[in-house]
């Protein structure tokens, strides 16, 4: 049976506000295999880490992230509409988070958010920094958008590309691997042994998001799915050794 690595979405983003240096942080100290975070480019091009294409809901100022350069982002509170203990905390750079991560035992996933906003050299900004950083072998980009798929074709031998998922639909597999990625991230209520079976046939790497309640968990651990990403990074892994100790006394 595959092992199932737990990687903490946004962070640990259910006691932290998500994709913030706090939230990575936590996480860490918890003791996950991998963390998921979001990238989008700044006014002048700088990567940053954010789920949203608005500030309005994560942070106390308005507009789209693309329309604030670098340094006006960093007069922001992204913290402090979680929770007043986390009041000062700032929108984190990719630069900035791969620094963080990098002698770390972690495995890294970079969402790129342009499956709404297309941002023009995103998968190429983001490539440079992973080779600059020396972690391409670690870390997965992955999107929505399957013209950024294909767009990353002169990357795929030096850093693994996930296709993100929403909706079954016939040959996904195969469609995802025609594209050119290597893995696939689907949506944990899409999840069937025959996507399982096909994975596993073309040799790509299964993940399943966003993983946070027992039942999809062991559904998950059961079927050997390569990761979970989940909101609840602690939990995952305290289920994950509970699943394991019960397999090994039977």
């Amino acid at each position: 049976m595959s092992t199932t690595t737990i990687i903490a979405h946004r962070g640990a983003s259910k006691i932290a506000p998500e994709n913030t240096m706090a939230a990575f942080e936590k996480c860490y100290q918890q003791g996950v295999c991998g963390i998921e975070t979001d990238v989008q480019l700044t006014k002048d091009n700088v990567p940053v880490l954010f789920h949203d294409q608005t500030l309005k809901r994560t942070t106390n100022a308005k507009g789209y992230v693309k329309d604030y350069t670098y340094d006006q982002l960093q007069s922001i509170d992204a913290g402090a509409w979680f929770s007043k203990d986390f009041t000062g905390e700032r929108i984190v750079s990719l630069e900035t988070f791969l620094r963080w991560a990098q002698y770390k035992p972690l495995y890294l996933n970079l969402e790129l958010k342009n499956n709404k906003i297309d941002y023009k050299h995103l998968e190429a900004i983001v490539y440079e920094h992973l080779k600059y950083y020396r972690l391409l072998n670690r870390t997965t980009i992955s999107s929505f958008n399957s013209t950024s798929i294909r767009r990353m074709k002169y990357f795929r031998e030096h850093v693994e590309i996930a296709y993100l998922a929403t909706k079954r639909k016939k040959n996904l597999v195969k469609a995802a691997k025609e594209m050119g990625a290597s893995a696939l991230h689907i949506e944990y209520r899409m999840l069937r042994q025959n996507i399982i079976r096909q994975c596993r046939k073309a040799y790509i790497n299964l993940r399943v998001y966003t993983v946070n309640r027992l039942a999809p968990m062991h559904k998950c651990f059961k079927y050997g799915c390569d990761s979970i990403i989940t909101d609840y990074p602690d939990k995952g892994i305290e289920q994950y050794k509970i699943f394991m100790s019960g397999r090994s006394v039977r």
